[in-house]
Formats: C-alpha cells, structure tokens, sequence
C-alpha cells in the first residue's frame, strides 16, 4: 500500500492547485479595481472597452476609449465620489501614442495605444473619481454608466520588492492552506506540517508585508480592526487568527476539524474581491476611511 501514498499527495497538490487557480481567477473578475468591460456599439461596430477603476499617483490619469473610429465624438462626466458637487464634463480626444520598443539597441517609433482619451483631476491616496460618459456617432448619442457612474481610486506607488513578494506569499499561502485542509479531511499525517506552515507564509505576506503595501498604496499600515474597517486588512486578520487556533489546537494532539475549518474560513475570504471594502479618503477631514464599492453595478 506505500506505493500508493506518493500518488496520494500529488493528488492532493493537484487538487490544492486547481482550488487555487479557480479562486484566483474569481477574484480577478469580481475585483472592484480591476478594470470594468463594457461593450459599446459605435455605427453598428461592437468594441469592448476596458473603463479604469484604479490609477497610481503620478502616473497618466486618463480614461480611455478603445474605439478606433474617428468620425465620432466623446465627452467624459465626472466629479468626486459619493459627493454632492456637480458633475463636470471634458471632451474625449482621440489619440495614437508611440511607444518606444527595443530592438538590437536600437530604437523603434510603433503604434500601440490608440482611441479616445479623457483627463480626470489627480486624487491624494484613496481619493476617489466617479464617472460616466456619452458617445455620439452617426445615429445619435447614448450615455454610458450614467445610472451606475464607474469609480475610480488612486493609490500610491508600492515598489515591486515590497509589492511583489507579498503577493506571491499570499497567494503561496492560500495554496498552503487549501493543501492542509484536503489533507486534513483524508487524515494525511502531513496535515500538521502544511498547516504550521501556511501559519508562517500568512504571518509573512498579510500580517508583515500586507501592512507595509498598504502604507505605501494608502499612507496607512493598517486600517482594519481596531482602528477601522478596512475589509482587506480585517479578512486577512480573521484568516490569521483562525489558522493560529489550527496550529495551536493541532500542537499536542490531532485535531484535524480545525485545519478544515481554517481552510474553508481561508476560502470563503479569499473569494470576497480584493478591496472590496478599501480605504476611502475624507475629502472635508483628509482622513482615510472606508467606503462601500459595489461589485455588481459599478
């Protein structure tokens, strides 16, 4: 029967990993800060347009239209988030930017970003742009996302070596976690091993990094519970706190359940979208808070 144990746990990494990669997958679509898809039909052409909902500080603050048609006219609708100011409007302008490409040291004039371009005001950190737009074409003018406005967040630049390994720490870790939990319920003796250690890779990409993205990104280390109620940070400190309890409770003797329970807990966290409930600026205080971003509509 031994030989068949190796096949069990590449059978248990295998299924680990697909967990993985569906929760992943999910997280990128439903993501409040990913970019919203929007088909718009221009003279009878369907284009899919890509609606910015998350710019960095100091780089171009633009929305843009991929649609490649230039009889047509833009204009773009905007103010500040959930405020009471009028919207002001600007007029897309249609634009093909060169970008520079690389070739034996030599350097290339190429084509690659085209379409219609808006300029939004710059925002401090977690300061946040709604906006909506209209398009007229040959048969007239339609409104975009003017009963849903989308929203956009600005954030600071977090440095790649910082931004980086906590992402591959987190995601490792619910990898980890997900691998402790199907071996858990099969009663794998490794169960104990794969959670102290999804304990430690969580330790190290939320409670450690997490934090230091977050100042970098908001000017805030952590705005979860105690002090507020970001949902990024205090998702992450439930998971922590559930797989402590896993790693304590499994310490003297077996108790699998509770390997299981943090698995599912680390799942069903995973699964809510990133910044979901992220840290939102005051514009009247200047102080970071929290504010609801909806998935379904905005």
């Amino acid at each position: 029967m031994n030989k068949f144990k190796p096949m069990k746990k590449t059978f248990y990494w295998l299924l680990a990993i697909v967990i993985t990669i569906v929760a992943v997958i999910y997280q990128r679509k439903t993501g409040p800060t990913y970019d919203k898809k929007l088909s718009v039909n221009v003279n009878d052409t369907r284009y899919e347009v890509k609606l910015v909902r998350s710019i960095e500080i100091g780089s171009n603050t633009e929305v843009k239209l991929a649609i490649d048609d230039k009889t047509i006219a833009a204009r773009l609708f905007y103010k500040q988030f959930m405020s009471d100011d009028p919207y002001q409007s600007v007029d897309f302008e249609y634009k093909e930017k060169p970008v520079d490409s690389y070739l034996m040291n030599k350097v290339f004039k190429i084509t690659e970003d085209k379409g219609w371009f808006a300029p939004v005001p710059e925002q401090p950190a977690a300061g946040k742009i709604q906006y909506y737009f209209e398009v007229t074409d040959s048969k007239g003018t339609k409104m975009y996302m003017n009963k849903t406005p989308v929203v956009i967040r600005f954030k600071g630049a977090v440095p790649s070596v910082v931004l980086a390994p906590h992402i591959f720490f987190m995601f490792f870790a619910m990898l980890l976690g997900n691998l402790a939990g199907i071996m858990a319920i099969f009663k794998h003796q490794r169960y104990k091993f794969y959670t102290t250690i999804t304990l430690i890779t969580l330790l190290i990409g939320g409670m450690i990094l997490g934090p230091i993205v977050q100042l970098y990104a908001f000017g805030e280390a952590w705005a979860g519970v105690p002090f507020a109620w970001d949902l990024t940070d205090n998702k992450t400190l439930v998971a922590f706190i559930f797989w402590i309890l896993a790693v304590a409770m499994n310490r003297k003797k077996e108790r699998p359940v509770f390997t299981i329970v943090a698995s599912i807990v680390m799942l069903i966290i995973y699964s809510i979208p990133h910044s979901m409930y992220g840290s939102q600026l005051d514009p009247e205080t200047g102080e970071i808070i929290q504010g609801w971003i909806q998935l379904l509509i905005i």
